[in-house]
């Protein structure tokens, strides 16, 4: 619990306020945005949200990463006055998400006197603050001016384009962009396998890029995916190259210009995965299917996904897959082995739509 302060400290507007943000990385216009609150508010709570993501272009820093970032552009009265927690998404349930904020703002906030605490929203104008004092009705809201020229997009443009080119901006431009203790901990960064790794998903985000430049619109692609449960177990393939090498993900790829969404389906099972349950059977395990279309959904731009959730009979023995040469390795895996951080793109969430398994994980 943050400390309460002196009797010579001057009065707060707020007892606590809540900036929400992912901070991927954290720039100058989060900071201004931390110290107003700090000159208002006796506690701060800063969520950051997608915490327990696979590292992606989006995504690059786990959250302790972040949240050290965060600590070294504070002294050590403001850290002490600071909460900095995780949030995990909730990319096609609202009302999980909003549980999930009070929760962590009602079992943080300090009471003062006896009192229910008073708490506000802060955020940035011209940002998300507008959306989320909609779902907050409860709680105040605090607009502070946007820093203008600072994008945290762009800042991660600039970090995986080459690494020649992101020492350069580490070196002559972040200052700008960047806390210097957020600076130092990126050039770290840059040391490390998870870097190239990124640096590799980068190159082939652009060769995406090139290839739809002269389309008249920017394209949408449609895929499908397989969420295929037996006695607790899920059907998933570990992917052996960029994006996402080493994740799990569901069977699942682009459809055919002549076929229907749920034959897609069909094919990718039989022909990426091979698996040994016959066709009649898998359609008669239908349960349910859904469109999951969420904006940044997909590392390689507007991506929209029909997902099907077929439910098998339970047995002793789960149905046998046969290698494919040169694919991804796909195995079952059971449910209560699934975390996101080991899942690619917004394949948990998909999941967790259909078999409802629990969103609160410990603190990464």
């Amino acid at each position: 619990m943050s400390p309460r302060p002196d009797a010579d400290s001057p009065p707060h507007d707020f007892d606590c306020l809540v900036f929400i943000g992912r901070f991927q990385p954290p720039h100058l216009g989060h900071l201004a945005v931390i110290h107003e609150a700090l000159k208002r508010a006796r506690q701060v709570i800063v969520l950051v949200g997608s915490a327990w993501q696979a590292r992606s272009l989006r995504n690059p820093w786990r959250f302790d990463e972040r949240r050290r970032m965060l600590r070294t552009a504070f002294d050590e009265e403001d850290n002490a006055r600071l909460e900095i927690v995780p949030l995990l998404d909730a990319l096609y349930n609202n009302d999980v998400w909003v549980r999930d904020v009070q929760r962590k703002v009602r079992d943080i906030a300090a009471p003062s006197q006896a009192r229910l605490p008073r708490i506000g929203l802060i955020g940035a104008s011209r940002g998300q603050s507008s959306y989320y004092l909609s779902l907050f009705p409860q709680w105040e809201s605090v607009s502070v001016p946007m820093v203008e020229g600072i994008s945290a997009s762009q800042i991660r443009e600039r970090l995986f384009r080459s690494p020649a080119a992101a020492a350069d901006y580490a070196s002559t431009g972040a200052s700008h962009d960047l806390p210097p203790g957020v600076v130092e901990k990126i050039r770290a960064f840059f040391a490390t396998e998870p870097y190239q790794q990124l640096v590799e998903e980068q190159q082939l985000l652009d060769q995406y890029r090139d290839a739809w430049y002269q389309a008249p619109y920017p394209p949408i692609f449609v895929t499908v995916n397989a969420v295929v449960v037996q006695s607790g177990h899920v059907l998933l393939v570990k992917r052996t190259a960029a994006p996402g090498k080493g994740l799990h993900a569901l069977p699942g790829g682009f459809i055919n210009p002549h076929e229907r969404l749920l034959d897609a389906c069909l094919r990718e099972l039989r022909e990426r995965v091979r698996l040994k349950v016959p066709e009649p059977v898998l359609k008669g395990s239908l349960r349910g299917q859904r469109l999951f279309d969420e904006p940044h959904r997909s590392w390689r731009g507007r991506t929209l996904a029909e997902a099907f959730y077929f439910a098998l009979r339970p047995e002793q023995q789960l149905p046998r897959l046969k290698p494919v040469k040169g694919g991804d390795h796909a195995r079952w895996v059971p449910l209560a082995d699934l975390e996101p951080d080991g899942l690619f793109e917004d394949h948990f969430f998909i999941i967790q739509n259909f078999l409802g398994l629990p969103a609160d994980f410990s603190e990464p």
